[in-house]
């Protein structure tokens, strides 16, 4: 039996697009805490990737800045207009689920619930 090599972790191209090789990991979701200022092993164990793969997707960020900042602003962009598109899609039913009442038998937790809320409320 033949052992295969293992494949160094690289940065490609996916349908996601830029994508640490062997994740399903897009660098655009590395760079929602790059661009927050997270630590590098913050970022590294949310994503449970090696040292080695967080290494070539930061390397591959600052190396491509422009790039990879263009794609993200494009994500970003992307991502804002579903979330409108989808809640203004699902508004009624959202309201309607909102009027809805408590489903039997859980009426203590939402009257605890309540009482909380109220009680955070009252502090601020």
């Amino acid at each position: 039996m033949v052992a295969s090599p293992i494949q160094q972790p690289e940065i490609i191209r996916t349908e996601r697009g830029l994508t640490i090789s062997g994740t399903r990991i897009t660098l655009y979701d590395v760079m929602d805490y790059v661009t927050a200022q997270y630590p590098r092993k913050f970022i590294q164990g949310l994503f449970d990737l090696t040292e080695e793969q967080i290494k070539i997707a930061l390397d591959y960020i600052d190396k491509n800045r422009a790039e990879v900042e263009l794609e993200y602003q494009r994500v970003l962009r992307e991502t804002e207009e579903l979330r409108q598109y989808y809640e203004e899609q699902n508004r009624e039913l959202i309201n309607r689920i909102a009027k809805l009442p408590p489903k039997t038998g859980t009426e203590a937790a939402w009257a605890k619930l309540h009482a909380l809320k109220a009680s955070r409320e009252a502090k601020v």
